[in-house]
């Protein structure tokens, strides 16, 4: 059933016996991006039977103190296979969907997410000198769209991002990237650690591009398989990350700002990544 946010039945919230009628049925809010669909599926059976389905889910948000046996069934289900979700007021429900949500909504990724892991593999399988981006929590959409749009351009092999505490991928974040989010590979993992681990068995450099670099951007052999960590706008890259890395970079700064904007930092590092395999 596709319902269209703005009908109302007529200015009329649907009854309790309408809304009892739609339980079992499946509601999905869709808009439109270009060619993009952007699902939200409501409802209790309607989210079990997108994740039954192997749906691409970005988030589950659920009301807070919701409870009963279906319910359990459901985030026994999201427990198993590791989705993202979250707990929520339901007014932040009431907001998403006019349709019967029954305390549960999912919004359905219109991106298909990859396994690190099966990337890396294909890639060392291919010859090719590999070349990852990790976004460690980046949440500003636009910063999401635009460092993607590089990677796309730099011929990165994937983007890395975190299942939880990320920018959502929703239509700002598409059009900020003109379009690269539908193209360039992503990885959504939820252990940053197993993702460095396996890189560096691998043969991977892992470079966490910092203000508090050692090293000068231009000194460090991208020539190599490499791996780039980007940091949050507000905190940087975390102190585990920035542990197992294998050099940390910094870019030089004149000015009395110290620090660029991370879609712009991310721009220079990938560009130089290119330069250097292209020189």
């Amino acid at each position: 059933m596709i319902v269209d946010k703005g009908s109302r039945n007529g200015g009329r919230k649907p009854s309790s016996a309408r809304k009892n009628e739609m339980n079992e049925n499946q509601s999905f809010h869709v808009k439109h991006h270009d060619n993009v669909k952007l699902q939200i599926v409501c409802g209790i059976r309607p989210v079990m039977e997108a994740v039954d389905s192997g749906k691409s889910i970005d988030k589950i948000l659920i009301q807070s103190n919701l409870d009963g046996k279906l319910m359990q069934e459901l985030k026994s289900k999201i427990r198993e296979m590791g989705l993202p979700f979250q707990y929520v007021p339901v007014e932040k429900l009431n907001r998403m969907t006019d349709s019967n949500h029954q305390g549960v909504v999912a919004t359905i990724s219109p991106v298909v997410y990859h396994d690190f892991a099966s990337m890396l593999q294909k890639v060392v399988d291919s010859g090719k000198t590999s070349f990852f981006v990790l976004l460690d929590h980046i949440t500003d959409v636009r910063n999401m769209g635009a460092i993607v749009r590089t990677a796309e351009c730099a011929g990165a092999d994937a983007v890395i991002v975190p299942d939880r505490g990320s920018a959502q991928i929703n239509e700002d974040a598409i059009k900020s990237s003109s379009g690269a989010l539908l193209r360039v590979p992503l990885c959504r993992e939820s252990n940053f650690k197993t993702v460095l681990n396996l890189a560096r068995q691998s043969g991977l450099q892992v470079c966490a591009a910092t203000e508090k670099g050692s090293v000068d951007y231009l000194e460090v052999d991208f020539k190599r398989p490499t791996l780039l960590i980007m940091g949050s706008e507000d905190t940087g890259i975390s102190a585990d990350l920035l542990k197992l890395s294998d050099v940390r970079a910094r870019l030089p700064i004149c000015g009395d700002v110290q620090s660029l904007n991370v879609s712009v930092a991310a721009g220079i590092f990938m560009y130089e990544v290119l330069r250097q395999r292209k020189g």
